[in-house]
């Protein structure tokens, strides 16, 4: 044990036995649904961004560059938790939340208001990469902050349960992204779309974000954020000086959230475009039921932990994820409309089972004076390394190797990772945060 013991830090443990109201725990899960709002449409509409802002490229690399923007504003994440990880310690959770959606907002919007390659020239991609960092930045002490913000305010009986909705925030925030980039979509001709429909879903996003704001500006938590006994030195510091091991265990158990994630629910649409040949309507309404089952069963999977603990749901999940994904590709690869929804289904509960209780997993394996830090370093890597790369991976894989199943492989690889780091986590179902 640390000299940084357990009983240095103050008691966080009121919010075991009284659980925050409804409006709290909703401003701390909302703000998920603005950062991957925003992601997942920027995502969905990859191919009319590489058209708007790299139209000198061929169709190959410029997908392959609005990708690669894509996967920029994942390096400024392990930078954004060390920024919002420090705050979160420092100045509470709820300072550390409003900051980053108010950021978030900001670049929103901004990118719906940014000229394009054909009025600016080469300024049009800079200005949009800059945007894309920003959001980076913000979104870096997002998902992790709130799912520490939730689980601290929770029963310790429902601690599983009320930290999931941090997830599904995020899931809620990719669902309206594929909503909107449906609608928008089926609502509007091609032409329409690439000249301006594309930025609707980015100028929405002030609805969600002033929303996010109002909330998180006027509630209040209950679990006041632990002090180091040494107020001097920095939470990262003690952070990697105390929890090196355990960060590095969290590093590699999301390894597999970042790659699933942004292949099967972000890059997906565009692959059931170029390999089985759907159009974008029909893809992204696949990818919109898909999302709904991950936002109704997430929570179901959650709850599921808080009776029989955390490991059996989220080892079972990385083990379907192991066996399952090659058949599942299969059916994506069959170039059917109902055989692509059965293997996006498929994939769907898979996702719910293991990050259903991720959040509440990543919060119990940190003490409380540096869980901020902590956790958002160790998530912020593993998603910028692998997450941001998985569409490009895919693109890779499937466009210039001519390998249809490439995404399927390197996912079974990295749930055996990530299977590895969850056999060898601690259970922490039934145990005081504090």
């Amino acid at each position: 044990m640390s000299s940084l013991d357990v009983a240095s830090y103050p008691d966080t443990g009121p919010a075991d036995t009284v659980p925050a109201g409804p409006r709290a725990l909703l401003a701390g899960a909302l703000g998920n649904a603005l950062e991957w709002y925003d992601f997942a449409a920027y995502g969905f509409l990859a191919a009319i961004f590489a058209k708007n802002f790299f139209p000198d490229s061929d169709a190959f690399v410029g997908l392959i560059a609005a990708f690669g923007i894509f996967a920029a504003s994942f390096v400024m994440r392990p930078v954004g938790g060390i920024v919002f990880g420090h705050i979160g310690d420092r100045h509470g959770r709820r300072q550390a939340l409003f900051i980053s959606a108010a950021t978030m907002t900001a670049s929103t919007v901004a990118i719906g208001l940014l000229p394009t390659y054909a009025a600016i020239g080469a300024a049009a991609p800079l200005l949009l990469l800059v945007l894309r960092l920003l959001q980076g930045l913000s979104i870096g002490g997002e998902y992790t902050t709130s799912a520490i913000f939730l689980a601290e305010n929770a029963a310790v009986r429902r601690r599983g349960l009320i930290a999931s909705f941090a997830g599904c925030g995020a899931s809620g925030g990719t669902l309206l992204g594929s909503m909107v980039g449906a609608a928008t979509a089926t609502l509007m001709s091609t032409d329409d779309l690439i000249a301006w429909g594309w930025r609707i879903p980015f100028l929405l996003g002030v609805l969600l974000g002033g929303f996010t704001l109002y909330l998180r500006g006027s509630s209040q938590e209950r679990a006041a954020p632990a002090r180091p006994r040494r107020p001097g030195r920095l939470p990262l510091v003690e952070a990697l000086r105390a929890d090196g091991r355990e960060m590095i265990r969290a590093a590699v158990l999301n390894l597999t959230l970042g790659v699933s994630f942004y292949m099967l629910f972000v890059y997906l649409t565009t692959y059931m475009q170029q390999v089985d040949g759907l159009t974008e309507r029909l893809s992204l309404q696949i990818n919109t039921i898909s999302m709904v089952v991950v936002l109704g069963l997430a929570p179901v999977f959650a709850a599921l932990s808080d009776r029989v603990g955390r490991k059996p749901v989220i080892c079972g999940g990385l083990i379907g994820f192991v066996l399952f994904s090659w058949p599942l590709f299969l059916l994506l690869d069959s170039g059917d409309a109902f055989s692509a929804l059965a293997g996006q289904l498929g994939f769907a509960v898979l996702m719910a089972a293991y990050a259903g209780p991720m959040p509440c997993v990543l919060v119990e394996m940190f003490r409380p004076a540096t869980r901020c830090t902590a956790l958002s370093l160790s998530y912020n890597l593993a998603l910028g390394l692998a997450g941001g790369t998985a569409p490009m991976v895919a693109v890779y894989l499937v466009n210039r190797e001519q390998f249809d199943m490439g995404p399927a492989a390197y996912l079974i690889g990295v749930a055996a990772l990530s299977l590895i780091a969850a056999l060898t986590m601690k259970e922490g179902r039934g145990r005081a945060l504090s």
